[in-house]
C-alpha cells in the first residue's frame, strides 16, 4: 500500500471502533436490542432545545430534509459530525454511494463538497431542506474505466493513529454511537468464541469489477475460509455502506443461508462497535483507516480486484484460515501484530515440520 494511492468507494470511510468493550458473557445475556449498550449505565443528559434543533452535552443535533429523486427524505446528524457522515447517513436513507452525491443549497455548494468539514460550521438549520443529485449504482450501466493507482491520501503513520484514537471528540463521538445503536443479532452469540469482523468491498467481494453474476465477483475460497474459521470465530459481516446494501450482497454470495456457517449479525456504517473486547476480537480489511479506533484488532487484508483475472491465483482466505485458526488457541490477541500474520503462519509451520 505505501505510497500508492486508491480511489475512495462509497462510504468507506468509517472505523469500526470497540473502544467501549463487553464480556461475551454480557452480550449472551442481553436481549439483541441492548447489544450494543456499553455495560456502564449512562447517565442522564441534559438536552435544551433551540429553533436550529437540540442540543445534548453540548452537542447540536439537527433533522435535516434531503431533496432527491422527487422525493424528501429526513436524515439525523449531530453538529460534531462531518459532511462525509452526513453523506453516509444519506447513502443509509437512498442507497446512493456518498462518491455519487452532490449536495445543493444556497451559497453553501462548495463548502458542502468538503468531506472533512464539520456540520457545526456550516451553521445548518433543523427547518432547512436540501437537494441531494446522485444514480444509484444499479442505474450505473458501464463501469468506469480503473483509473491508475494513485497515493491512499489517508495512508496513516502509527503516530496518526494514536493521536487519533486518543482524541476527545472521538472518544466522545463513540460513546454516543455505543449508546444509540441497537444491533440486531441474526444468531446467537456462542460462549467461548472469539469475533472475526470482515470488511465486504475488497476483502470478500470485488464490487467494481462488471459481471452478469455477483458470484463471478466473490474471493476465491469464501465460503470454505467461513465455514473452516466458525469452529472457533462468531461472525460478523460489516461494511461503511447502508444495511441495504449490506444485506443485498451477502443474500446473492449465499453467506446467510449457508448450512456449514452462521452468521451473528450484519453492522453498517452506523455501527462501528461491537460488544466483543479487544482481547477475543480481530478484524479484516483493506483499508487500515477502518479500524483506526482500534489499531490492535484489526489486519489489512490484500485487496481483491479485477476479479477476472486474478480469481484463480488469488489465495489470500486460504492463507488467513491457518492464521485464524493458529491464534484461535489464545487467551488474548490484543498483543499479535497482525502486520506479522504471515510470518506467525510460516514459523508455526516450520515448528509442526521439527516436532
Amino acid at each position: 500500500r505505501g505510497g500508492r494511492r486508491r480511489r475512495r468507494t462509497g462510504g468507506r470511510g468509517g472505523v469500526v471502533a470497540s473502544e467501549v468493550e463487553e464480556s461475551v458473557e454480557t452480550a449472551m445475556a442481553s436481549p439483541p436490542s441492548a447489544a450494543a449498550a456499553s455495560t456502564d449505565a449512562a447517565p442522564p443528559t441534559a438536552s435544551t432545545s433551540s429553533k436550529d434543533g437540540v442540543e445534548v452535552d453540548g452537542v447540536q443535533e439537527m433533522t435535516l430534509t434531503v431533496r432527491w429523486s422527487g422525493q424528501e427524505y429526513t436524515v439525523r446528524v449531530c453538529g460534531d459530525d462531518t459532511v462525509g457522515e452526513l453523506k453516509r447517513r444519506i447513502c443509509e436513507a437512498t442507497t446512493v454511494l456518498p462518491k455519487r452525491q452532490k449536495l445543493l443549497y444556497p451559497k453553501l455548494a462548495a463548502r458542502l463538497g468538503d468531506d472533512a468539514l464539520l456540520l457545526s460550521q456550516l451553521n445548518l438549520k433543523s427547518s432547512i431542506k436540501m437537494t441531494m443529485i446522485g444514480t444509484i449504482e444499479d442505474d450505473i450501466i458501464i463501469d468506469q474505466v480503473d483509473s491508475p493507482e494513485i497515493v491512499d491520501d489517508f495512508e496513516l503513520g502509527q503516530d496518526e493513529v494514536v493521536d487519533i484514537k486518543d482524541k476527545e471528540v472521538n472518544k466522545h463521538k463513540l460513546k454516543r454511537r455505543v449508546n444509540q445503536y441497537k444491533i440486531k443479532l441474526l444468531n446467537p452469540c456462542r460462549e467461548g468464541k472469539k469475533l472475526l469482523v470482515l470488511d465486504i468491498d475488497y476483502t470478500l467481494f470485488d464490487h467494481r469489477s462488471p459481471a452478469e453474476n455477483p458470484l463471478e465477483l466473490m474471493r476465491p475460497y469464501l465460503h470454505e475460509f467461513l465455514s473452516s474459521v466458525y469452529a472457533e470465530y462468531d461472525i460478523i459481516i460489516w461494511s461503511a455502506t447502508s444495511m441495504k446494501w449490506v444485506e443485498l450482497k451477502m443474500g446473492q454470495l449465499g453467506v446467510l443461508n449457508n448450512p456449514n456457517y452462521k452468521i451473528t449479525a450484519l453492522l453498517d456504517h452506523m455501527a462501528m462497535i461491537t460488544f466483543y473486547n479487544s482481547k477475543n476480537t480481530i478484524m479484516f480489511d483493506d483499508l487500515r483507516r477502518n479500524f483506526v479506533m482500534n489499531p490492535q484488532n484489526g489486519l489489512t487484508i490484500r485487496p481483491f480486484r479485477k476479479a477476472h483475472l486474478n480469481r484463480s491465483s488469488d489465495n489470500e482466505l486460504v492463507k488467513l484460515t491457518q492464521y485464524l485458526l493458529a491464534i484461535a488457541e489464545l487467551n488474548d490477541l490484543s498483543p499479535l501484530d497482525h502486520r506479522s500474520w504471515e510470518s506467525y503462519v510460516e514459523d508455526g509451520s516450520k515448528r509442526r515440520r521439527h516436532s
